[in-house]
């Protein structure tokens, strides 16, 4: 991949998430500036509009036509040029719509909202990170290690890695995250998981965008691959910390803590 330095105009702040839109219009968070917006051949705009003053953005989500902000302040919709309240007031630090039904991992456990109220669904008194809501199994990142529900079973399976696992993705069938230990988690398809360090490199972050995986980092974006079960990065971008990224496609949008929003 080559970069196109003059295609995405950096800015001097540093970003945490990024996430496109459409084509050339996306949001951007600087840590502690709000939420950002470039739209196709303008500049970058504040859409801060309706956040209260200190609101930190953990997370933005997207879905069709509606926009979610997971902040230090609780959940928020954008409408109507607004930032408006999604009814849930903890520190919120992810929302995922999984069809009707909405879940959001909070400072006090994972929630889910089908229809109009809020109502608290697992690990009540933990700081719920991230979460898959797979077809059979709910996988929930927390502040200890992580918790898997067996749907089908209906059962818990509880994994106590004592390390807070922060991100979470299904690449290749098996499941990845991230630790706050800058670790590789990785299922060892034996019922339990590993955790891999990959000598002074920091990851930030695991991240699916297009159709491949990848581990944002101190050091810069890798792509996650495995070779005779055993996790491999691939360089994409060296020489910058990159703590997320997405994809229209065709190009990679990096955000990045010093060196702004790129393209790749």
């Amino acid at each position: 991949m080559h970069e196109h330095s003059d295609s995405t105009p950096r800015l001097a702040f540093h970003f945490s998430t990024v996430k496109l839109l459409s084509p050339d219009s996306m949001l951007a968070v600087p840590l502690g500036q709000g939420i950002m917006h470039k739209a196709p051949e303008s500049e970058w705009v504040q859409l801060d509009e309706g956040l209260p003053d200190d609101t930190h953005v953990n997370r933005l989500q997207v879905y069709g036509e509606d926009i979610y902000a997971c902040t230090n302040q609780g959940l928020f919709k954008r409408e109507e040029n607004w930032w408006t309240p999604g009814g849930l007031g903890a520190f919120c630090y992810q929302f995922k719509q999984v069809g009707r039904v909405s879940l959001a991992g909070t400072s006090n456990g994972l929630w889910c909202k089908d229809g109009n109220e809020w109502r608290a669904l697992s690990c009540s008194g933990r700081v719920v990170y991230d979460f898959l809501y797979l077809p059979h199994f709910i996988v929930i990142g927390m502040d200890l290690g992580l918790s898997i529900y067996d749907r089908l079973a209906q059962a818990w399976m509880n994994f106590r890695l004592n390390v807070a696992v922060t991100s979470l993705i299904v690449s290749q069938g098996v499941i990845m995250g991230a630790t706050e230990k800058g670790e590789l988690l990785i299922g060892n398809r034996k019922g339990g998981f590993e955790r891999y360090k990959f000598g002074s490199l920091f990851v930030f972050n695991v991240v699916n965008a297009g159709n491949e995986s990848f581990a944002c980092t101190d050091k810069g974006l890798y792509r996650i691959s495995r070779f005779r079960n055993a996790p491999r990065l691939m360089a994409v971008k060296l020489g910058c910390q990159v703590t997320d990224v997405d994809s229209d496609g065709e190009s990679l949008y990096i955000a990045t803590l010093f060196q702004g929003v790129q393209k790749i």
